[in-house]
């Protein structure tokens, strides 16, 4: 599978996922009785009663009996971790994958201590299956307790509700019964061949280790505000702290314990702050300092909190889709998995923070009429009003339809147009679109949270030729003419594309650079409030 990594965030093309969020059925599960002791290379089964006995005695794995019981059902309770000889391959694989997840992330959240006495046990050939038939089903339904749980914990995520969080794209749905069937079948040793996960997570992942191991060491001496910046050639103290902090976060190769602000120190300015969003411009100001004085456990945090939402989102597939990234200020556009282009946008303020969900783009607007939502009429216009009656003429508004408590006012199409010379559609229950904006000043700000909600374009004729790009009849000249006419002009786009709007502050680019960008909304706060006991 194809794909590429957002600098764009690594969504190989995203399956799109409905809204019709139905929950149909579960087929059960029957007992495959065709595995029998002759048909099986195992001699080795167990009992519906003993299988519910261990669930009834360790409580731990009751939130998994439905996992148990179709698990071993589809395989007429045969054995999965042993046979006659004793472990099989697929254990020691699974353990060591748990091992390396607990050593590296220091999560002892999945650990168990009697599972691993019974495993090392065997492992040492203390025990054998023909003698010790007890702890041979003990340490047998251990594993797959274990399986469920970690699995549970690692590729689906942590239990919580992401709407809480504001996060209303659909999570995805993991089998981890499907899951455990095909690592006893493929004897998959490899991490990625568990679970179907964005690429963008083992990336996450590779940082998170880094990070976790550097939070453990002391923290490197902050670097206190300056008076004024520190541009190229200049000398300063504090230069020699920045230094080991930029050696540290890997944007610059070694540190020469020099206090001169050096071309090679130049690049490795640059590096960070393209890294952080900030105006790539060399020059040494308290805003970067604000970034480079961020606390390394503050920093691993935030990367567990993204690699959350990585577990979040949907299935991917190649195909044609649209992911707008709030915190990154950006858009970016994928043809069949590859990325065709970026664009910078603007999104709502804190106040009116930009809705995280999912849509399909079916409608081009030319030439909109901006449709005042009442909420802006009775909070700004109609005050306005008040001050100034010939506010709707200078604003190039109007009243329109039936009269009420609450006037329906819109802007009339133009240059002066609030949306600009096209919006686009994607209906949804927030009332959120993109659109163009007659304020282009705004985009050369490097944080751009501006708007009411709605995603305002930097290119908006160059993504309205992209979605009308198979239709040969839209030409660049018909294209700046529906732009420019005095009543809208709405296009159905033939098949409509998918759009996620979404929330990450931390990602790896296409370079293999790790970003991290402003929690602009609170999110992470709210979601470590969930993850972290402290």
């Amino acid at each position: 599978m194809k794909c590429y990594v957002i600098p764009a965030l690594c969504l190989t093309a995203l399956v799109y996922w409905g809204c019709n969020n139905i929950r149909k059925k579960k087929n059960p599960v029957n007992r495959d009785t065709s595995i029998t002791h002759v048909t099986s290379f195992n001699t080795l089964f167990l009992e519906n009663r003993e299988l519910n006995h261990f669930i009834a005695t360790n409580p731990d794995y009751a939130a998994y009996t439905e996992q148990f019981n179709d698990f071993y059902k589809h395989r007429n309770y045969e054995f999965a971790w042993f046979d006659s000889t004793g472990l099989t391959e697929q254990a020691y694989n699974f353990i060591n994958l748990q091992n390396n997840y607990i050593n590296q992330f220091n999560d002892s959240s999945v650990y168990n201590v009697r599972l691993a006495q019974l495993y090392n046990g065997f492992v040492n050939k203390r025990f054998y299956p023909q003698h010790s038939d007890s702890l041979v089903m003990k340490t047998e339904l251990l594993l797959t307790g274990q399986f469920f749980r970690y699995a549970s914990k690692v590729y689906k995520g942590s239990d919580i509700d992401a709407a809480e969080l504001g996060w209303f794209i659909p999570r995805k749905k993991i089998n981890i019964t499907a899951l455990l069937d095909s690592a006893i079948r493929n004897k998959t040793a490899e991490a990625e061949a568990y679970a179907p996960l964005n690429p963008q997570y083992e990336k996450l992942q590779h940082f998170l280790a880094i990070y976790s191991q550097l939070s453990k060491t002391p923290e490197p001496d902050s670097v206190a505000y300056l008076s004024k910046p520190l541009r190229r050639k200049d000398s300063s103290e504090s230069i020699l702290k920045i230094k080991t902090r930029l050696v540290l976060f890997g944007d610059l190769a070694h540190n020469d314990s020099t206090p001169l602000f050096d071309t090679t120190l130049l690049r490795a300015v640059k590096s960070f702050q393209r890294r952080m969003g900030l105006s790539v411009d060399g020059i040494i100001g308290n805003k970067m300092l604000e970034e480079l004085n961020v606390p390394l456990k503050q920093r691993a945090r935030q990367i567990s909190i993204n690699i959350e939402r990585v577990r979040w989102m949907p299935a991917e597939k190649d195909t044609n889709y649209i992911l707008v990234n709030i915190p990154e200020y950006k858009m970016h556009v994928f043809d069949s998995g590859h990325l065709q282009f970026d664009m910078n946008v603007i999104v709502g303020t804190s106040a009116n923070s930009t809705v995280i969900f999912t849509g399909k783009l079916k409608y081009i607007v030319f030439s909109p009429y901006w449709n005042v939502p009442e909420s802006i009429v009775k909070k700004e216009i109609l005050p306005a009003i008040q001050k100034n009656p010939d506010y709707l003429v200078k604003n190039h508004m109007e009243i329109y339809g039936k009269p009420g408590p609450v006037p329906n006012i819109r802007q009339k199409p133009g240059g002066a147009n609030s949306l600009g010379l096209v919006k686009f559609l994607f209906p949804n229950n927030y009332n959120i679109y993109f659109h163009d904006t007659p304020n282009r000043e705004l985009f050369t700000q490097s944080s751009r949270s501006f708007s009411h909600g709605c995603i305002r374009l930097g290119e908006p004729k160059k993504f309205a030729q992209y979605l009308l790009r198979s239709d040969t009849s839209w030409t660049e000249m018909k294209i700046d003419s529906a732009m420019h006419q005095p009543k809208e002009k709405w296009v159905t786009l033939s098949k409509g594309v998918p759009v996620f709007i979404t929330y990450f502050t931390a990602w790896v680019d296409k370079n293999g650079q790790l970003n991290f960008r402003k929690d602009i909304y609170g999110h992470d706060e709210k979601m470590a409030a969930k993850l972290f006991t402290n």
